[in-house]
């Protein structure tokens, strides 16, 4: 490969992403603000069983796909928050991402050897509304890091991705983030192997840059 065809930061880190995670008070507001957003309405993905929420989903690209996610009425209120911070929100926000793996054991190993202890691997999954059972595992950073600017893990296994069977007419053109304190943020991301980039910023923000039927939008 020659230098002018290796991959850019940015081309890597859009490889590196699963999914982002839209977490909203309310499932039909948070569609309705991405469709207003962007021209592309979401399509139901499912409830979590157990977790007390519900999603919908559109695709990013092939393998990428965003995910706005709310409480779920039809559930019972779950013995333990919801998960993204979602008990407490006030508005719609772009509150963490995913990133790729298919090796999480692996991905341990590895995070723990650049001084970066990650969390039990965690079992999940949903059920589609076509009745298609997706499971997951999932794992993250042992301490509380980055505001959701460092991402959780996740490895499909043998289900289907869902940007496959997700709404379509979307794609992520850029991922970038700010932090009060984006050197440390920075050097957990580098020791994960990951090329997002942080800046200096008042607040915790992830900022994705979409191109749809609406133009070129960004997302927070």
């Amino acid at each position: 490969m020659n230098k002018n065809s290796e991959p850019t930061d940015s081309t890597r880190l859009l490889s590196q992403v699963d999914h982002l995670v839209y977490a909203t008070p309310d499932l039909n507001r948070g569609i309705a603000e991405i469709e207003q957003l962007t021209g592309v309405r979401a399509s139901p993905g499912g409830q979590h069983p157990g977790g007390g929420t519900r999603n919908a989903l559109v695709a990013l690209g092939p393998k990428s796909y965003l995910e706005i996610i709310a409480p779920d009425p039809d559930q019972p209120a779950p013995s333990t928050p919801r998960t993204f911070g979602i008990d407490n929100l006030q508005r719609s926000k772009l509150v963490t991402w995913a990133a790729k793996t298919n090796d999480l054991e692996q991905l341990k190993l590895q995070a723990e050897r650049n001084g970066v202890p990650l969390a039990l691997v965690s079992p999940g999954s949903r059920k589609r509304p076509d009745g298609v059972v997706l499971s997951w595992q999932t794992t993250r950073t042992a301490t509380a890091v980055g505001d959701g600017i460092v991402p959780f893990f996740i490895d499909w296994g043998q289900s289907p991705h869902p940007a496959q069977s997700a709404a379509t007419g979307l794609t992520l053109v850029e991922l970038r983030a700010e932090h009060p304190d984006p050197q440390e943020v920075q050097h957990v991301l580098s020791a994960l192997g990951l090329d997002l980039q942080v800046r200096k910023g008042t607040n915790a923000a992830l900022i994705a840059t979409i191109k749809g039927p609406r133009g070129t939008v960004e997302l927070r």
